[in-house]
């Protein structure tokens, strides 16, 4: 957080002022002033990638983090639709930042309305594409909010898969390679996991001898489930 702070008191005035101007455009199209304070609040369309990147002026970084905050800053308890519009923007001006994705699977994921949760969840499945590697654990993340915010395990399956097959990188944990593994056997899909779990002890991936013993267990016990069948 204190490096954030730094970061943003680095932005030049003149930066705040053209994203100021930059929006109040933007707000402009609502018309005339709401009747409540949370109509008022309203969260408008996120402006072009490309009027982003003119108004930046280089200054790339420094923006996508005020859009950031400006997105924190409304009422979204009534409308998401503009949301993923701003987090795909911030995200554009700055792809290496982890922030609109920790954004969209840790924070509008905790909405109670179903519907809201998988707009951001999709969010983070669709950027999870452009950088795997960086972007597994958001991803991984939001596999876990589909299983148990929202009970459904096809959805989980999917996005753990994605995770499985994308996320290559020899940083990427075993538990997170794992987890498709986990939610095929939570979907009684025994037979699916069994060969999934020996194809990844036949992959040469897995070095550390105990995680390979805990691998080779649980194996056995699907196969004692699955009475060998294959």
């Amino acid at each position: 957080m204190k490096r954030d702070q730094r970061a943003l008191s680095a932005v030049p005035a003149w930066l705040w002022a053209v994203l100021g101007a930059a929006l109040a455009a933007q707000l402009a199209w609502q018309g005339a002033p709401r009747s409540t304070e949370s109509d008022s609040m309203a969260l408008a369309p996120a402006p072009s990638v490309q009027s982003l990147r003119l108004a930046s002026f280089g200054e790339r970084e420094a923006l996508a983090r005020i859009l950031a905050l400006h997105i924190q800053s409304f009422d979204l308890r009534r409308d998401y639709a503009p949301l993923v519009g701003w987090l795909r923007s911030s995200l554009d001006l700055d792809p290496r930042s982890s922030y609109p994705l920790f954004l969209a699977a840790r924070v509008y994921a905790e909405s109670p309305d179903p519907a809201r949760v998988r707009l951001a969840l999709d969010f983070v499945y669709q950027e999870f594409f452009r950088d795997p590697d960086r972007r597994w654990p958001w991803l991984a993340h939001a596999a876990l909010v589909a299983k148990h915010r929202l009970g459904d395990l096809p959805l989980a399956r999917r996005y753990a898969s994605a995770v499985q097959r994308y996320a290559t990188s020899p940083e990427v944990p075993l538990w997170a390679k794992q987890m498709e593994i986990f939610i095929l056997e939570d979907m009684n899909e025994l037979t699916a996991a069994k060969i999934m779990l020996g194809g990844l002890l036949e992959s040469g991936t897995i070095h550390d001898p105990a995680e390979r013993r805990f691998l080779e267990q649980r194996l056995q016990e699907l196969e004692a489930r699955t009475g060998g069948a294959r």
